[in-house]
């Protein structure tokens, strides 16, 4: 499905339909309309007289002015702009900081644009213009962005809303009425304030693409019998083994996706018995317009090779051993960071494989397949060592098979080239970098239609050294430790079982592995270009 986003004609439309309350009310006031200006006066000499006889009630007003300054409320958005950075959510940080600075600068403007003075008989002494009301103007920003921000942000439920909505309600009333109370603002300096406040907060979210009451803008499907809008849906598949604490993660990948207009996602868990690809197929006849992963690299393999040709874009959040994918795809690894990018990136087409063998169903992968020594390191890798070190438990059991015997091979490339090798390990790649950003074909792209194939095939142990030198530095001469080749397709045979692995995942020992670039077959959500 596509998504739309609103024309600049619509845009426009709703900036003007903001500004309207304050252009209206500023006319009234410049054109000295009367009925506006009895109505004025009158609160204004009522407020006087009352003020007279209950001086208590003017200390109190006056107690609560010095509270509700408008330099509390910009201070108030400071605070949360500086959470929110810390949260990573950059976007709504830079919107609250320009809508602050526009309400102070757009305030002292207005101010001495129109030099109207305040009511004769002010119960306070105060300096400046009366039109308009700073507190009414700094209240209304403060209260009608963070009404919608802190909740989307700290992930509350909506019947929690309230909670937030209700308090900053009541400030701007209580800002707005102690300068009525006080009588050093007509009801209309109040009103323009609230009119500005609209305007200003109306204006910057469509400039930051957020959408008009100050929600982030959603993003939106049309039906297809109706012709009707409605919000996207996502669907998130979890290795539950592989995410630490589920509660918090759902928790926070909700959020995420409601703050960007999702409706409430489909969860999905992996079982032992299937690693995602029923997951999957549930989260396509969702009619999801994206998918999240979440677990190892075996679960974003069967997750990703499930939905090839759908054209639904998946997002993968790391959360296994290896996360190769999100590596190769520079999605970070820290969970806030790596939603941010993904659901504020952009959809990118990369190839899958095909791949078959003896023993071994067809399947697809979409990092690395390999046959012998690699294969050998991942098989013997102790799980538990896994969930205690991560990815460094592969150099135990490196260490373990650094003595794997060499295999004799025939490799055929594109049923063109055959080549026959004595080899410790052969590599075919999608993308190139393993963990530790070890560049093990550093020419491999995602999106190249191309297979990269790389032949480790040192002799000694003592010539292993001279393999992880050319290895690290990307040393492209070819020799007989380290052969790198390209092509659509590669069929290897062993000329004995040797281990295998998809993705990182060990498939059991076998003779002979297929491999055939699909290209573009998956739609992957990356990080934007920087």
């Amino acid at each position: 499905m596509n998504h739309h986003p609103p024309s600049h004609v619509g845009r426009a439309f709703t900036v003007v339909l903001g500004a309207l309350p304050f252009t209206l009310l500023t006319l009234l006031v410049a054109n000295h309309w009367a009925p506006l200006e009895r109505w004025d006066q009158s609160v204004a000499d009522r407020a006087a007289e009352y003020g007279a006889t209950h001086p208590n009630t003017v200390d109190f007003w006056h107690v609560i002015g010095d509270v509700f300054l408008p330099w509390a409320m910009r201070a108030v958005i400071v605070v949360v702009a500086v959470y929110l950075w810390h949260r990573r959510a950059r976007l709504l940080t830079i919107w609250l900081l320009v809508s602050a600075a526009t309400e102070l600068v757009l305030v002292h403007t207005v101010k001495h644009l129109f030099d109207r003075p305040r009511p004769a008989q002010m119960l306070v002494e105060t300096e400046g213009w009366s039109y308009v009301s700073g507190h009414a103007a700094a209240a209304f920003v403060m209260a009608g962005a963070l009404g919608v921000v802190l909740p989307s942000v700290r992930g509350w439920r909506r019947r929690f809303r309230l909670l937030v909505m209700l308090p900053t309600i009541a400030v701007v009333w209580i800002a707005s009425a102690d300068r009525v109370a006080l009588n050093v603002h007509y009801v209309s300096d109040v009103l323009g304030g609230w009119a500005l406040g609209l305007a200003i907060l109306t204006a910057t979210s469509i400039g930051f693409g957020l959408r008009p009451g100050l929600r982030r803008r959603r993003r939106r499907t049309p039906t297809e019998d109706d012709g009707t809008t409605i919000p996207p849906k996502a669907a998130v598949i979890v290795n539950p083994i592989k995410v630490g604490d589920g509660v918090a993660f759902r928790r926070k990948v909700t959020r995420a996706l409601a703050v960007r207009g999702f409706d409430d996602p489909l969860w999905l868990e992996t079982r032992e018995d299937d690693a995602g690809n029923a997951m999957a197929k549930r989260a396509i006849e969702h009619e999801s317009d994206l998918v999240l992963v979440a677990g190892g690299d075996g679960t974003v393999r069967v997750v990703c090779a499930a939905l090839a040709h759908t054209g639904i874009p998946v997002g993968v959040i790391p959360a296994g051993t290896g996360n190769l994918l999100a590596r190769n795809l520079h999605i970070p690894l820290d969970l806030d960071d790596a939603l941010e990018r993904i659901l504020e990136g952009r959809d990118r087409r990369i190839d899958l494989v095909k791949v078959h063998g003896d023993e071994l169903d067809t399947d697809r992968f979409a990092v690395m397949a390999g046959l012998g020594l690699d294969a050998a390191i991942i098989s013997d890798a102790p799980p538990h060592l896994k969930r205690q070190i991560g990815w460094t438990a592969y150099l135990v059991s490196a260490a373990k098979n650094i003595n794997h015997p060499s295999v004799r091979v025939r490799i055929e490339l594109d049923e063109d080239v055959v080549l026959e090798r004595r080899v410790r390990t052969v590599v075919v790649g999608n993308v190139g970098m393993l963990q530790a950003n070890i560049p093990l074909l550093p020419d491999a792209r995602p999106d190249d239609g191309l297979l990269d194939v790389v032949v480790i095939a040192p002799r000694r142990v003592t010539q292993w050294p001279i393999v992880v030198w050319r290895l690290m530095t990307r040393t492209n001469r070819t020799d007989m430790y380290l052969e790198r080749f390209t092509g659509r397709k590669v069929e290897i045979t062993a000329a004995v079982d040797v281990q295998r692995q998809l993705d990182g995942d060990p498939i059991g020992p076998g003779r002979s592995l297929t491999a055939e670039i699909e290209a573009g077959a998956l739609v992957a959500r990356v990080p934007k270009r920087r």
